[in-house]
């Protein structure tokens, strides 16, 4: 057997044949057809109790961040491990119950919530909504109102940090459309503790997505701790600390850093502090926990550029097309042929950015290999449309030797549902 980088622990070939935990990833194809996204149960616990471990030292609640892999299958997992879950709309609290997930461990953020979603989540009785707006505030405090409720509430706070990512997930800076400034915080605060409706339990705060580098949480935790003191000292009576998500993990050749040391950095650029932590990982749990398996249809050479066409598409997987991201990619069957090419991994999709990889150097591969886009467990699926009119690939959970499908591809009647042609076309 042989393990592969770090980030894969339940990813191994055995005889040349790639395996998720004990199922050769083949095998599902076989079953399943391709594309197809396949997780491991054993990974999604382990990455959820290693972090829940790391921050066992302090009061802590770890609400997973729904949004990056959102599969019933996926949240059954982490309710299981008594986790919470972090949601950014209805339809997302409808999946944690759907799930068995505990509501009263729900966090609603979010820009944009609606009153019909604040209503549902008012009466479903979650823990907290993460409040992002004054006018936020203001649609909160009304619909309590309506339903005769009280709304626990803290307001996300822009610490303005730079989180050293990407630009589209960074969250954290002044220009960003998330959370109340910090200029503003203290204002923001006293009017809130004024509705009637509202009550102000925490304080929260997120900076941005992949972060492999600890200093902008350093930067942003002081300046929350600070902001936190004060409200404090102002007489508020804060018991959440919700202190977002973030961490990143490897795809290629970054260095994240492990939960116990993200953890230990919290801790200790929080001290002292009694009151609950509010964790909200999404990728960090679930982004090495999964992949993407693609059949090569077609190799094309125009010359100028090698392309192997593939059954994935950038409909499948958004994020290299979106982001220019890295995906490590696999053969399936490993070749003990050293020889390499530099190709273009592309779908069918009529987009020049439909892409899996660019100038990416592989072993050659034939019509009919199986492909494994590794570390595809978070904003996979999760992103995934049906442009070109296309169904959306099945997805699979992993546990031990046995498998199931947690979803079933679509269909083309899936792709209508919904739609009618009005009388006066005929």
């Amino acid at each position: 057997m042989t393990a592969l980088q770090t980030g894969w622990p339940y990813f191994s070939y055995r005889d040349s044949e790639l395996h998720i935990e004990d199922v050769p990833v083949a095998q599902v194809a076989e079953a399943t057809g391709t594309p197809v996204y396949v997780y491991s149960r054993a990974a999604l616990e382990e990455r959820f109790d290693s972090l829940a471990q790391a921050f066992a030292g302090v009061r802590h609640l770890v609400c997973y961040s729904v949004k990056a892999n959102s599969n019933l299958a996926v949240l059954r997992t982490f309710a299981r491990r008594g986790g919470g879950f972090d949601i950014v709309s209805a339809g997302e609290l409808y999946r944690v119950e759907r799930a068995g997930g505990d509501l009263t461990k729900v966090v609603y953020s979010g820009v944009g919530k609606s009153p019909e979603e604040v209503r549902a989540a008012l009466r479903a009785g979650i823990l907290l909504f993460n409040v992002e707006s004054l006018g936020e505030l203001e649609m909160l405090d009304q619909v309590a109102a309506r339903e005769g409720r009280v709304a626990s509430i803290a307001l996300r706070i822009n610490p303005d940090v730079d989180p050293q990512t990407h630009p589209y997930i960074a969250t954290g800076l002044k220009k960003s459309k998330f959370g109340v400034p910090m200029a503003q915080a203290v204002d923001a605060y006293d009017r809130a503790r004024h509705f009637r409706h509202l009550r102000v339990i925490g304080l929260d705060c997120h900076i941005g997505s992949q972060l492999v580098d600890l200093a902008p949480f350093c930067d942003a935790l002081q300046r929350i701790r600070d902001l936190w003191d004060r409200l404090i000292r102002d007489g508020y009576e804060l018991k959440l600390l919700d202190i977002g998500g973030g961490l990143g993990i490897r795809y290629r050749d970054e260095t994240p850093p492990s939960f116990t040391e993200y953890a230990a950095t919290v801790i200790r650029s929080l001290q002292p502090f009694s009151e609950t932590i509010v964790l909200e990982p999404g990728r960090s749990l679930v982004g090495n926990a999964g992949v993407l398996l693609t059949r090569v249809r077609y190799l094309k050479d125009t010359g100028e550029k090698t392309f192997v066409i593939v059954d994935a598409a950038m409909n499948d997987l958004l994020r290299p097309s979106l982001y220019g991201s890295y995906q490590e990619i696999l053969l399936v069957r490993a070749t003990n042929h050293h020889e390499k090419t530099t190709v273009d991994v592309v779908g069918p999709v009529c987009e020049s950015g439909d892409f899996i990889a660019r100038d990416r150097e592989l072993p050659r591969v034939r019509p009919g290999d199986l492909l494994a886009v590794m570390s595809a467990g978070a904003y996979g699926f999760a992103m995934a449309s049906n442009y070109n009119t296309r169904p959306r690939a099945a997805e699979v959970l992993v546990n031990g030797s046995a498998f199931a499908v947690v979803r079933t591809r679509e269909t083309y009647q899936d792709l209508v549902r919904g739609e009618t042609i009005p009388s006066w076309l005929d």
